[in-house]
């Protein structure tokens, strides 16, 4: 590939839809390595968004690089079914083992809205109910299926508005009334609103699957406390209803354990896995015990690409670079480390709202000073500035309010000084700038 390709970035959009080309920042790069970009314009990028949560073991990880080149010395294409190898067998063992509970049997994809069309499939084929309940800001996806219980914006249901599903509120304990203990108060919540649902719109007996992001992502990291979860658990057994996990982001170590039904201690009846499993390459897989599983026979799903054997492969590498270099344990070292910088930083600057996290998985709340409001226009402006000085964040959140820190799992406390650093010279800019406009 030519060096200058300038003239293809600045063609861009007339080539690539809007809806691929316009998103933030368009860093043109021309390789990655660790937990570092290199741009066209030759300078290095800390990336703190391991492609949007995705490669949770760095970029180019040596191990994972190696392993991909062993797999397409083999077998470049599947289609699971049709034949059958080593690498996607050997990935659902190790798989099982690490999975909370009997979740333990898998349908092998490409992406996370894949899984999480599975899931959906999966649980109205065997309970033969038509609906699924979601919660008002989680995203899972938006093909069809996925987007019929996503509701982090409204612009990505405009025009489309799939049906099939009723959705109540997460958990907020900012919310919560002064002088009521915020668990206690969002569990209470909880309860109301499913009452309120099954009461006045639609029964539980018609109800397959409620599904949740334990950790609320594009929709602002936000971070329900334990009880809230077993709640959701608890309401599900009552009445028969499967429970879904989307641990399409908080999976593979983000959370500080293998998955977030680890951290929070909830296990689901079905789980949508994808991003960081096979660090960057397209794999997901829906995932439920052995048992529920035999209920979805053959012809009631099907993939063609699902499973790809490099990708299995990259996978298998993936799990082992976690178990070698303790990935786990430096996600909750360095991620507590990180928190207390980012309080320290709040102290210093009115910009900076709530900072929400749980292990390396953490959102920083931009709000209007005078207002305390959020402030998706200021966002956007410190992400600029702080691109220029060298370090890539990404936001999340229904204003686009909050910036998400997610950087790989074996960031170092070097790197985490190193990125904030330029984040702080970021906010002194942009407050500098405001006092001048102003």
């Amino acid at each position: 590939m030519a060096k200058d390709w300038s003239h293809l970035v600045e063609n861009m959009s007339n080539r690539l839809a809007p809806s691929m080309a316009k998103d933030h920042p368009n860093l043109p790069v021309v390789k990655e390595e660790g937990c570092y970009y290199y741009g066209v314009d030759g300078k290095k990028y800390l990336d703190f968004t391991s492609g949007i949560a995705t490669t949770n073991v760095g970029h180019r990880h040596p191990k994972v690089v190696q392993a991909i080149k062993d797999g397409a010395d083999q077998l470049g294409h599947g289609p699971s079914g049709v034949i059958i190898y080593e690498s996607i067998l050997t990935l659902a063992d190790r798989l099982a083992a690490i999975l909370p509970g009997n979740l333990d049997c898998f349908f092998f994809a490409n992406s996370g809205t894949e899984a999480i069309e599975g899931a959906i499939k999966l649980a109205k084929h065997v309970t033969e109910r038509p609906y699924v309940v979601s919660f008002t800001g989680c995203f899972h996806g938006r093909s069809m299926g996925a987007l019929s219980v996503t509701t982090s914006k409204s612009k990505y249901r405009k025009f489309l508005q799939p049906s099939g599903s009723y959705q109540v509120p997460y958990a907020s304990t900012d919310e919560c009334p002064e002088g009521l203990d915020p668990e206690t108060y969002v569990v209470e919540q909880l309860e109301k609103d499913f009452k309120r649902l099954f009461n006045h719109q639609v029964t539980p007996e018609e109800v397959a699957a409620v599904i949740v992001e334990p950790v609320l992502g594009e929709g602002g990291y936000i971070i329900p406390p334990k009880s809230w979860l077993k709640k959701v658990r608890e309401i599900c057994d009552q009445h028969n209803i499967l429970l879904i996990f989307d641990e399409v982001q908080t999976g593979f170590g983000r959370t500080g354990e293998w998955f977030a039904a680890q951290t929070f201690d909830v296990t689901p009846d079905i789980m949508a896995i994808a991003k960081g499993i096979a660090n960057g390459l397209p794999l997901s897989a829906t995932v439920a015990s052995n048992e529920l599983m035999k209920k979805w026979p053959l012809g009631s799903h099907g993939t063609t690409f699902g499973g790809n054997p490099i990708a299995c492969s990259a996978a298998l590498a993936v799990l082992d670079v976690f178990e070698e270099e303790n990935l786990l344990e430096n996600t909750k070292e360095v991620g507590t480390y990180a928190v207390g910088k980012l309080q320290q930083l709040k102290e210093r600057h009115d910009v900076i709202g709530n900072i929400r996290a749980v292990g390396l998985m953490i959102g920083i709340e931009i709000i209007n000073p005078k207002t305390n409001e959020p402030d998706g226009d200021a966002l956007f402006k410190i992400l600029d500035l702080a691109l220029e000085n060298g370090v890539l964040f990404y936001f999340c959140g229904n204003q686009s309010e909050v910036i998400r820190m997610i950087p790989p799992l074996n960031v170092t406390k070097e790197q985490i000084d190193e990125g904030l650093s330029m984040l702080e010279k970021a906010l002194t800019t942009y407050e500098e700038e405001l006092v001048v406009s102003i």
